[in-house]
């Protein structure tokens, strides 16, 4: 099952003109990573940041905008993870209007601990590992 959240464009996500400002589309985009990882990774980035010197810092990103997001419409996000390495995972996050796709986001997040890259704990790493290969089902 592939992770999906909606996120309503909200006033303080758009420009003058009432269209999404790109920056407003990556704090979304990270929401829908944070969540991802309680929902289904099994830790949240609150018991990374504030129970351990963890986290899952953005290493790399690229991103593509097909169309504008205009205030009061709705985007499904869907998040899907294309590979998970020794201490990184790679994922892609589209988001999907009523009129087709809006934007895809290409990410690079990082396990660290003590403020360098580590391996992924093997409950997390399981976690991606399983959600990768049933992500289509």
């Amino acid at each position: 099952m592939t992770y999906e959240r909606i996120i309503q464009i909200e006033f303080n996500h758009c420009d003058p003109a009432g269209i999404v400002f790109y920056p407003r589309y990556f704090e979304m985009v990270n929401s829908v990573i944070e969540n991802f990882f309680a929902d289904v990774v099994g830790r949240s980035f609150a018991a990374m940041h504030f129970g351990a010197s963890n986290g899952v810092p953005t290493v790399a990103m690229e991103a593509v905008f097909q169309r504008p997001s205009r205030l009061g419409e709705k985007v499904r996000f869907r998040l899907r993870v294309e590979k998970v390495g020794g201490s990184s995972v790679k994922m892609w996050i589209e988001g999907h209007g009523d009129d087709g796709l809006r934007l895809k986001v290409g990410m690079t997040l990082a396990w660290i601990d003590g403020m360098k890259a580590a391996p992924w704990p093997a409950e997390m790493r399981a976690a991606l590992e399983r959600y990768r290969e049933t992500q289509d089902a």
